[in-house]
């Protein structure tokens, strides 16, 4: 689906934005005194901890099973078109328009429908990184106040760094002991449009 890796980085990009700012309104950024800025490295989080490995294993099977029934709904919709075409030659023109009519209404149905589930799984899958962004936002606060850090950016904005201005490790350490698979964690509401 065109856009949907720009649509995803763009709803990380403003649930990190968000972060930030509910960092910076809770107070949680003045409570230290500034020593600067440290990162972790968004992507990471979700695929290093238990609770992010949960969410995109769940999101692949649900893409595998969508798969499978895109395959089986495509092998069916082949047979029925082979089977069509085999009873052209015994029936009248306007007959066979209108059963070709039918299946092709049949299909264009089907794929609408399938496009819509790719969609609502593309849709699932953000929602699941919002729903881990958000139940890790106070894990990352605390890491924030106990490392004295005054500001939290994601590694892949950043051009250079030291080493130890990078949280990732700690914060997936940090996260697996606190959020565990997430599956007591419960889902973010949906995004605004």
């Amino acid at each position: 689906m065109p856009g949907a890796g720009l649509t995803c980085a763009l709803r990380r990009g403003a649930a990190l934005a968000a972060l930030l700012s509910a960092l910076a309104a809770s107070g949680a950024l003045a409570q230290q005194p500034a020593i600067g800025v440290a990162v972790v490295s968004e992507a990471e989080l979700f695929s290093g901890s238990a609770f992010g490995r949960a969410l995109a294993s769940r999101d692949e099977a649900s893409r595998r099973a969508l798969q499978s029934e895109n395959q089986r709904l495509d092998a069916a919709l082949e047979a029925e078109e082979r089977d069509l075409t085999t009873r052209r030659s015994a029936m009248t023109p306007e007959a066979f328009r209108a059963l070709a009519t039918a299946f092709d209404i049949k299909v264009k149905g089907i794929r609408a429908a399938q496009d819509s589930k790719a969609r609502d799984l593309s849709r699932s899958q953000d929602e699941a990184r919002l729903t881990f962004l958000q139940a890790a936002r106070p894990v990352l606060q605390d890491l924030m106040r106990e490392t004295g850090a005054s500001v939290l950016l994601d590694r892949d904005a950043v051009l250079m760094l030291r080493d130890n201005a990078d949280l990732t490790a700690a914060a997936i350490a940090r996260i697996d002991s606190v959020l565990g698979d997430g599956l007591a964690v419960p889902p973010a509401p949906p995004p605004q449009p």
